[in-house]
């Protein structure tokens, strides 16, 4: 969820609005993204040179930047499709689909079980077969052992209900906001092992942040992996975002210059991405924290957010990268991708129980309405039902 909501003043190389009558600026209100299906995709713009920056990238703007969102349009907009019950329950079907192979094996168990020790042995084998880990699993028997105990739990119902709020509660912890407007610009930093999603998951957050008057800038600081800064200026031109890249060379000299062109241009957001690494690639690993160190150069106190983009179907290795890239860059927030009916989404209460960082979004396919703020309660919904 994003918590912003103000009105922007035009980007410096942007034509002057016509004069209108001055009014104050809107108050930062909490307001809850929009499950909205993505328009026609703009043309592409022509590149125009970036200026040289003194940390040496030489860099390329691709399309021009976002103009300001009236607020009266955002506000049609959410009232018009974020508050769509059909689109509620639409992203609900799919989160439930995408957790059906976890959802299944622990719905079954209650139907017509006897409250026995039978039942607490298989429960204990579906959260292990789950990824949620042994420390999660014997928390959640223990505590829903002394539940039952204690009500006097005596149908399988009730023993389920008590199951959900337990895991409810161990989630709730993972549900934080994604906080904008506390930073011009709020640089973010993107980590994650090879495949987990990153680019893809940089474009879908551009395309959110832009319903909310953010205007974005992403730098393609992925020169490792072939086509990676191809495909970022994909995204790039689908959102009309400015992008700023080169052919070869250092990311952390394309990290500087874009948070140094982010404040020039007054922008809103500015989203590195970086090239995905295992956690036991010590030397890439450090290379992370290079980027990190320069980004603190090009803004004092920056990245404000660092996010790290898991892949849901990686199971406890999850809670290994976790784990790493933490110690290594000191973690704000998470995304977990590809919850698409192979993943079994256990592996976050496995994260709740040992390293709590916020889950700021989730991802159950590849359209930009299939990635969506963590909710403790519609994710333990759609797991137990």
């Amino acid at each position: 969820m994003f918590s912003f909501f103000k009105k922007k003043p035009p980007a410096p190389d942007l034509p002057p609005p016509t004069p209108a009558a001055p009014s104050p600026p809107a108050p930062a209100v909490p307001v809850t993204p929009v499950a909205a299906a993505v328009a026609e995709s703009p043309p592409a713009a022509t590149p125009v040179p970036a200026p040289t920056r003194r940390y040496g990238a030489t860099s390329t703007f691709v399309a021009p930047p976002v103009p300001a969102f009236g607020t009266e349009l955002i506000a049609e907009t959410a009232e018009r499709l974020g508050n769509d019950a059909d689109s509620k329950s639409s992203w609900m079907a799919r989160l439930k689909a995408g957790l059906s192979k976890t959802s299944s094996n622990l719905s079954l168990l209650f139907v017509g079980a006897r409250i026995d020790e039978d039942l607490y042995e298989e429960l204990e084998a579906a959260l292990l077969m789950s990824d949620a880990g042994m420390d999660a699993t014997d928390y959640l028997l223990t505590e829903l052992r002394r539940k039952v105990k204690e009500d006097k739990l005596v149908d399988a119902a009730a023993v389920k209900a008590a199951l959900k709020v337990l895991m409810t509660d161990m989630l709730r912890p993972l549900v934080k906001p994604l906080e904008l407007g506390r930073h011009q610009p709020l640089v973010m930093m993107i980590a994650g092992v090879n495949g987990a999603g990153k680019t893809t998951t940089i474009g879908k957050l551009a395309k959110h942040m832009q319903k909310y008057e953010q205007s974005v800038l992403l730098a393609a600081g992925d020169t490792f992996r072939a086509a990676a800064r191809e495909q970022l200026m994909v995204w790039g031109q689908r959102n009309n975002v400015t992008v700023i890249a080169q052919e070869s060379g250092d990311p952390a000299a394309v990290a500087f210059d874009a948070v140094q062109s982010g404040k020039a241009r007054k922008m809103d957001v500015v989203m590195v991405d970086t090239a995905g690494r295992l956690p036991t690639q010590l030397h890439l690993m450090e290379e992370l924290k290079k980027i990190k160190r320069v980004i603190g150069k090009g803004m004092d106190g920056a990245p404000h957010e660092v996010l790290l983009v898991i892949d849901g179907n990686t199971g406890q290795n999850a809670l290994a990268q976790v784990k790493a890239f933490d110690d290594a860059l000191q973690l704000t927030g998470l995304v977990i991708t590809k919850l698409d009916g192979t993943a079994k989404g256990g592996v976050l209460a496995a994260i709740a129980r040992t390293r709590p960082i916020p889950v700021y979004f989730i991802g159950v396919g590849e359209k930009i309405e299939d990635l969506q703020p963590f909710s403790a309660d519609e994710f333990v919904e759609a797991l137990l039902g």
